[in-house]
């Protein structure tokens, strides 16, 4: 059977990481026949395969059999629409899009049922969250009660916001802590415990930073079933803190520092207290602790998932479908901050879309300014414009 045929769309950081990966034997039956960057400096770091300048000019070579999206978030859309109409297979970087309005578009593009579309949501790759999720979805836990997740070791400095103009910005990035670092953790959230019913978020715009988007982050989640969940995020403190903490009937579950306990209680919270003759008696419980060797596959089981499920038609570990989960939570966070109230869902895509156009018109980036990548291209402005 002949290698999957892969053309890379952006050369930073995370396109030649994964580029990497497969140059280095870390992803089978794959190669790299075709690169694309606005700066031809990167593409020339890759003398053995096709190189491009121009996004839309890769997709119509015939050079590839998919393509893998590294690029800028708005560029996702509009690179990934092309290549789905093109007949690619496609894995997107995180998140898929920006806005619950461009991710409706980019999905519903996907019109043939063989195209495998991905996106790279790695962590789900890490036995940690996959066994917190296997505890859930097997009753152990029983009905879940309330959820907390502070992830504030996302510390980053003024240089970092200064690698390139286009960060932090509402024209270039179309968000912050939100749309950058906590893609993943949004996503492992609704994977984990599904989508909430209400959302009241709390945004810090700029706190930390000289940024104009947000660094600061508290979110507060209700569900249909009564259950609440507090989702603290944040660029600016350090030393910062990773811990996931649930309650449920059956125990508490805490997840941080690489260890995961289960107190479990020998009868359900709910039913003790109803049973107990003893005013301030509490159940009995007991101890598990889950420790793995590693965090998984991460990037690299990616990739050879999304090579299998062309190749095999192996199931997706992240369908790009479900991408549209962890961008409407990331916009209802920050409509619900904007204009102090709560958000229900499903969002109002037009209405926060319509928001974020107001913020990228007073925006300090503009379309065709440099950024890391080098010149923002034509296809990547006209996502700018909608």
């Amino acid at each position: 059977m002949k290698p999957v045929r892969l053309g890379i769309i952006g050369l930073g950081n995370m396109g030649v990481g994964h580029a990497d990966n497969i140059m280095s034997g870390k992803v089978s039956r794959c190669e790299i026949t075709a690169v694309c960057d606005p700066a031809p400096e990167k593409v020339a770091r890759f003398p053995h395969a096709k190189g491009f300048t121009r996004s839309e000019e890769l997709i119509r070579s015939d050079a590839v059999d998919a393509i893998l999206i590294a690029t800028p978030h708005f560029d996702h859309t509009v690179s990934g629409i092309a290549a789905l109409q093109a007949g690619l297979h496609v894995l997107v970087e995180k998140p898929i899009s920006v806005h619950k309005a461009d991710a409706e578009r980019l999905i519903a593009a996907r019109q043939d049922p063989k195209l495998v579309f991905a996106v790279m949501f790695q962590q789900r790759t890490d036995p940690y969250y996959k066994k917190v999720r296997e505890l859930i979805q097997d009753g152990e836990l029983g009905r879940i009660r309330r959820i907390n997740w502070i992830i504030t070791n996302w510390y980053r400095t003024e240089a970092y916001y200064k690698l390139g103009s286009w960060r932090a910005t509402w024209a270039g990035e179309g968000g912050g802590v939100l749309l950058n670092q906590c893609p993943h953790n949004l996503d492992l959230f609704q994977w984990l415990f599904g989508m909430p019913r209400r959302v009241r978020g709390f945004c810090g715009v700029g706190r930390y930073h000289d940024i104009e988007v947000e660094d600061d982050v508290t979110a507060y989640f209700e569900y249909a079933d009564g259950a609440t969940a507090v989702f603290i995020t944040s660029t600016g403190e350090a030393p910062g803190t990773n811990r996931l903490e649930v309650a449920a009937e059956n125990g508490r579950l805490v997840f941080e520092n690489d260890m995961l306990t289960f107190t479990k209680n020998e009868t359900p919270m709910s039913e003790f207290s109803r049973t107990a003759t003893r005013p301030f008696a509490t159940p009995a419980t007991k101890e598990f602790e889950f420790a793995f060797p590693s965090h998984g596959g991460q990037h690299a089981e990616m990739l050879q998932n999304f090579v299998d499920a062309i190749l095999d038609g192996r199931p997706l570990v992240a369908p790009a479908p479900e991408g549209i989960h962890s961008v409407e939570l990331a916009n209802a966070i920050m409509l619900s901050a904007a204009h102090n109230q709560t958000v229900e869902l499903p969002l109002d895509a037009a209405a926060y879309e319509k928001f974020l156009q107001s913020k990228i018109s007073t925006s300090r980036f503009k379309p065709g300014a440099k950024h890391a990548h080098g010149v923002i291209t034509d296809d990547m402005a006209s996502s700018y414009k909608r």
